[in-house]
């Protein structure tokens, strides 16, 4: 088993004080807590992307890439890429890059994105949201494999590809099918309601003939002297990012309820 953190260095403002950082803060703390993880032993540390105003990296690989320098043996990856919306030689070449700066830390995790913002920024039309990623994932596979043209060639061959999978049994399915470790994107919860998508992602794997891939679960966390002190001070910071996406979304607004309930409380 391996513990680590993602984040998507999010721009939330301070509920307390209207304060906001600014990305150039954000982004300069962010390094030292990759280097924090790693000093703790950590085993792995996931920077998102995102082209939205309240999130500070659009280019994770060069955040990730800030942070291999000051650091040892913490596993880098993406969290997600993009890559619906991106190039896929593009995405191989900057985290075999990384690969090599990193001495063979490098990861990429692969997602359509739970933002649409990066469609339309780089002329992608959004009705053809799963057929790009279904192509664009199969061509990051396929650049692995294949060397000329395709440079630098990273440290690991193959290069680790995570299959990021938001609530989808099609892309669990998808994932197992490939023979690829697959990140459950879905933040909080029980963690029984993960276990359809496993059993999905491990069937369908069985079936293409490979060995069941690696399976990773994300939630929510927050440290502080205790437990109840630290769901406390975790409430209206989470609230105030969830409750500002979830209007977007139509979202019921998140209550103390709903929270506790989310915990298992």
């Amino acid at each position: 088993m391996e513990l680590g953190i993602y984040t998507f260095a999010e721009l939330t403002p301070d509920p307390r004080t209207g304060r906001t950082v600014s990305p150039a803060e954000r982004l300069l703390d962010l390094v030292e807590e990759i280097e924090l993880a790693d000093q703790v032993g950590l085993d792995v540390f996931g920077v998102g992307e995102h082209h939205r105003p309240d999130f500070a990296v659009s280019a994770p690989a060069v955040v990730l890439a800030a942070a291999a320098e000051r650091t040892k043996t913490i596993r880098l990856t993406s969290a997600v890429s993009v890559l619906s919306s991106d190039d896929p030689i593009r995405v191989f070449q900057q985290f075999a890059t990384l690969d090599l700066l990193s001495g063979g830390r490098a990861e990429i995790m692969a997602g359509r994105g739970s933002f649409i913002e990066s469609f339309p920024l780089f002329g992608y039309d959004l009705a053809d949201y799963d057929r790009l990623f279904d192509e664009k994932l199969r061509r990051l596979l396929e650049l692995r494999r294949t060397v000329d043209g395709v440079y630098p060639r990273p440290v690991q061959e193959p290069l680790p590809v995570w299959v990021a999978v938001g609530g989808t049994p099609e892309s669990a399915e998808r994932a197992g099918a490939l023979g690829l470790p697959m990140a459950l994107a879905i933040i909080g919860g029980q963690p029984v309601r993960f276990v359809p998508f496993a059993d999905l992602h491990r069937r369908a794997a069985r079936v293409a003939g490979h060995e069941p891939p690696a399976l990773s679960i994300n939630s929510h966390g927050f440290v502080a002297e205790t437990s109840q002190a630290a769901a406390d001070a975790f409430f209206e910071p989470l609230t105030s990012m969830m409750n500002r996406i979830g209007r977007e979304r139509g979202w019921a607004p998140l209550t103390r309820t709903d929270y506790d309930a989310l915990r298992g409380r």
